[in-house]
């Protein structure tokens, strides 16, 4: 008896090679390994073996694989059962409407992370309906823990005129970002910076956690916006991950603290340094840390501030604006 999961293109037990076999053979091991979302991997592999997309494997369902094909897929299909991410597999992820090659350096971008750049367009006003002439401005914009590069490489394809500046303790990181940015056109406005968070552009007290620029008002980049997806899972949350989250993500993209918040309030005093009046600065929030964030952004130097849900009805995205008030 079938599988009551079993895709339609599953095999009945003949030894046979053809796509519609082949896939099914790969969802049913996939679902015996409990593997979440196993016919979506299942395809996603197979298309990546055959360098099809998925209407050409629904639409060639007899089409024979050949002998090395089949092993290379039955080998993928046994890394992901055993819990490799189907993103380091294939190399590759989507987000924004664009193709990013993705690397066990580098965190696999979420669709929830859509949300962010959705923010900061609206933010900047250049959201939906919004005239070419704010698409054209040259915006000044910090991606703050950049990883692929996804978020300031989405942002840089919307506004073709903006200049980016993205930052990552990883250089490893950075290598795939800026393969990403040199892939899809953007890399001559994107400037990739080894540091911890905004260290490279200023100087904080590490008596006082007080940040002030090390450039003259002048020199130094003044931000329109600044964006970051920083770490925000806790330490003490770790067994809790998925097993493909906790044994192939990097820790350093993943994990703020023990906690989890301990990342947002330098960042946020950092920000507080570098952007313009009137500018924003936006923020993924992770689980549970929606009052943390406030609480950091209910000073005189922020006001406007704006939690943003996603399509979960999870609090995704905090934005405040930057006000007139400067710290000394």
């Amino acid at each position: 008896m079938p599988h009551p999961h079993h895709s339609p293109f599953a095999s009945q037990g003949k030894p046979i090679t053809d796509v519609r076999s082949v896939l099914g053979d790969g969802i049913a091991q996939l679902e015996r390994e409990n593997v979440a979302s196993a016919a979506l991997a299942a395809e996603l592999l197979l298309m990546h073996v055959l360098e099809r997309d998925r209407a050409w494997i629904y639409a060639h369902p007899e089409y024979e694989v050949d002998a090395a094909r089949r092993e290379k897929y039955l080998s993928l299909i046994a890394q992901r059962a055993s819990g490799v991410p189907t993103q380091h597999l294939t190399g590759h992820q989507e987000f924004w409407g664009l193709d990013f090659e993705v690397t066990p350096d580098v965190l696999i971008p979420r669709p929830e992370t859509e949300h962010l750049v959705e923010v900061a367009l609206e933010r900047l006003g250049v959201g939906s309906g919004a005239g070419l002439a704010r698409h054209r401005e040259e915006f000044r914009i910090a991606d703050v823990g950049t990883g692929s590069g996804c978020i300031a490489i989405a942002l840089a394809h919307e506004l073709p005129a903006a200049h980016i500046m993205a930052t990552d303790m990883s250089a490893a990181a950075l290598e795939v970002a800026r393969r990403n940015a040199a892939r899809l056109g953007v890399a001559e406005r994107i400037t990739f910076v080894e540091c911890n968070l905004l260290d490279a552009v200023l100087h904080q007290s590490p008596v006082t956690g007080h940040a002030s620029r090390v450039l003259s008002p002048s020199q130094s980049p003044l931000f329109d916006l600044i964006v970051s997806n920083p770490p925000y899972i806790g330490r003490r949350e770790a067994a809790t991950l998925p097993r493909e989250v906790r044994e192939h993500e990097p820790e350093t993209a993943l994990f703020g603290g023990e906690v989890g918040t301990e990342l947002y309030q330098p960042l946020i005093t950092q920000a507080a340094a570098l952007v313009k009046p009137g500018g924003y600065l936006v923020l993924e929030l992770g689980y549970n840390s929606a009052e943390h964030v406030t609480c950091a952004l209910n000073t005189a130097e922020w006001t406007g501030l704006s939690i943003t849900t996603d399509l979960a009805g999870i609090r995704r995205v905090a934005c405040a604006k930057r006000t007139a008030v400067r710290s000394a």
